[in-house]
């Protein structure tokens, strides 16, 4: 790949008129590249260059038209003008349908092709240091070095800049609400979220009342598949309406688990979904991807450490070994809460058997085997921030199960709300 050094890439098969091109880019003070061959052009092309190409449409080794079908593959916004020969505007509309910014037509006007291409320069520029931002903060939100997390990442910049709905599904803690998160925060529209959470009780009256607050930013959906089927149609065709009016804003829908098994089940209808994906991002679970075990561990150890300012302290490789391992039911959240707790100094997984004592050893079997479950409770409710559903979930038993253990063992749900 040659270096790029230069903001307009000029292609044309007649020495005499590339020659005149190029002085007038320096008369302007643009940096340009001349090339006589058509069939090199892609070799001098990256994605996210910012500049534009100024493309002749009749060349013998490759025709424009085709050139231009390249470099769209290379990055299908880089900014392309074409220049046709008098009558040619039907080739012309052809070119701008298959991407191309603008065309002009011979002869050329020096001021007009300046003004046009100083034009597309500067939102070129614009874009591309735009989407660098952009970049820069989803790499500095999600950490880790795995390859499917790097694919989120090129997924979340895409679906940033085309401003289009998305369907982000995954497990509890994720990262779902994180990626969504970042979707609503870095868009350009407007900074406003209206959020509709699960709830097969919402009416239709409600939906609606909800619905007609949202004119534009996000319009976040949390378990979209709980809502009754009279509700799921309403937002369908709320949303295609929205569509073909052209109002901005985009829905988020975020789901537990993939929306075409949910289809499967009935209890999410396919009118809703195929609305909705037009962009669809899956959080792989962390025992998905263990190359981010560590790095996401140390990351928020350091962030636990910062916050109480203490001293990062030093982890042993086998533990690191015994993270590796785990596989993490409670995903990152439960990494993140593991980190936290290693900052103090306690070395723990949730989950794992709690180790004792030999003055506790000798307790009464009854006393033993209630002071473990009671640990067992309290690891779920810290995991989960002190939402007993969620925790009943988590250890698998019937919510009012789970409060009848909590009386008994004197659990108050609200001493762990504030651990996350």
């Amino acid at each position: 790949m040659q270096t790029l050094n230069y903001s307009v890439l000029l292609v044309d098969d007649d020495q005499d008129v590339l020659d005149s091109y190029k002085h007038l880019m320096d008369i302007a003070g643009l940096t340009a590249k001349a090339l006589l061959d058509p069939t090199e052009a892609t070799g001098y092309l990256k994605r996210d260059w910012p500049g534009v190409v100024l493309l002749d449409m009749y060349m013998p080794q490759m025709h424009g038209m085709e050139l231009l079908e390249k470099i769209k593959q290379i990055d299908d916004r880089i900014p392309v003008i074409v220049i046709t020969g008098h009558g040619d505007i039907p080739m012309a509309v052809d070119a701008v349908r298959k991407g191309a910014c603008e065309f002009i037509e011979k002869p050329i006007n020096p001021a007009e092709l300046l003004e046009m291409l100083k034009s597309h320069l500067d939102l070129r520029r614009a874009f591309v240091e735009q989407k660098k931002q952009m970049v820069a903060t989803i790499d500095k939100s999600l950490v880790g070095k795995s390859a499917q997390l790097e694919q989120i990442r090129h997924l979340l910049s895409q679906y940033l800049l085309l401003e289009n709905h998305v369907v982000i599904w995954g497990e509890s803690g994720s990262g779902r609400h994180l990626a969504a998160n970042l979707l609503h925060t870095m868009s350009s529209q407007p900074n406003r979220c209206e959020a509709i959470h699960a709830d097969p009780n919402l009416s239709e009256s409600q939906l609606s009342e909800m619905l007609a607050r949202v004119t534009a930013g996000t319009l976040l959906l949390d378990g979209a598949e709980q809502l009754s089927e009279p509700c799921q149609r309403m937002l369908a065709q709320h949303l295609i309406a929205n569509e073909r009016e052209g109002k901005a804003f985009r829905a988020i829908a975020i789901f537990g688990k993939d929306p075409e098994q949910l289809i499967a089940e009935q209890s999410l209808i396919p009118e809703l979904y195929y609305v909705l994906n037009q962009g669809v991002i899956e959080m792989p679970a962390l025992r998905q991807r263990p190359d981010d075990v560590v790095v996401l561990f140390h990351h928020f150890l350091k962030q636990s450490c910062l916050k109480l300012g203490k001293v990062i302290p030093k982890v042993e490789p086998n533990y690191l070994s015994v993270l590796r391992g785990h596989l993490w039911p409670g995903n990152v959240r439960e990494l993140r809460n593991v980190a936290e707790l290693f900052a103090v100094g306690i070395v723990k997984l949730t989950g794992k058997d709690k180790i004792y004592t030999q003055a506790e050893t000798m307790l009464p079997l009854d006393e033993l085997v209630d002071d473990f479950e009671k640990g067992v409770i309290e690891d779920a409710l810290f995991l989960h921030s002190g939402r007993v559903s969620d925790a009943a979930d988590y250890l698998k038993v019937p919510r009012k199960k789970l409060y009848l253990r909590m009386k008994k063992h004197d659990i108050d749900k609200e001493s762990f709300k504030s651990a996350k």
